[in-house]
C-alpha cells in the first residue's frame, strides 16, 4: 500500500465561518490555523498547501482569559534605532480587534511560504456581518 500525496492542482477549497463571540482569542485562532493549514482533512500533506478559506466574525467580542488584557503587549519595530513601538492588548482589542486575531493566527502558522500563503485565505471581521455570502461558507463550531 502506498502513501497518498496531495497535489496542489487537485486541492478543492471550501469556505468556513468561525464565530469568536464569547470565545477565547487563542482557541479561535488555533481552530482557524488548523483549517487554514488543512490539518482537518484526511488527505493532509505537510509539504502541500491544502487548507481552506476561513472567515472569523465578531472578532471584537473575543475574550482574553486571565490578566492578559492588561499584561499582554504587542511589539513592532520600524527597523530604525529607537523604533520599537508597543501597544497593550486592551487598546488593541478596542481599536483594532481584527489585527489582534490575525496576529494570533499568524503566530500559529508555519514560518515559511505555506504559512504566508495560508494567511491570505484568512478574512477577519469586527462585527457579525461579512461580504463573502456568495461563497456560501459553512458555519463551524469548535
Amino acid at each position: 500500500m502506498t502513501t497518498f500525496m496531495a497535489k496542489p492542482e487537485t486541492v478543492e477549497r471550501k469556505w468556513y465561518t468561525l464565530d469568536a463571540a464569547g470565545k477565547p482569542l487563542g482557541k479561535t485562532a488555533a481552530a482557524a490555523a488548523n483549517i487554514l493549514r488543512g490539518k482537518h482533512r484526511p488527505e493532509f500533506t505537510p509539504h502541500v498547501d491544502c487548507g481552506e478559506f476561513v472567515i472569523i466574525i465578531n472578532a471584537d467580542k473575543a475574550v482574553l482569559t486571565g490578566k492578559k488584557l492588561d499584561q499582554k503587549i504587542y511589539y513592532r519595530h520600524s527597523g530604525y534605532v529607537g523604533g520599537l513601538k508597543s501597544v497593550g492588548y486592551r487598546e488593541l482589542m478596542s481599536k483594532r480587534p481584527e489585527l489582534a486575531m490575525t496576529l494570533a493566527v499568524r503566530g500559529m502558522l508555519p514560518k515559511n511560504t505555506i504559512g504566508r500563503n495560508s494567511l491570505t485565505r484568512l478574512k477577519v471581521f469586527r462585527g457579525a456581518t461579512h461580504n463573502h455570502q456568495a461563497q456560501q461558507p459553512q458555519a463551524l463550531e469548535f
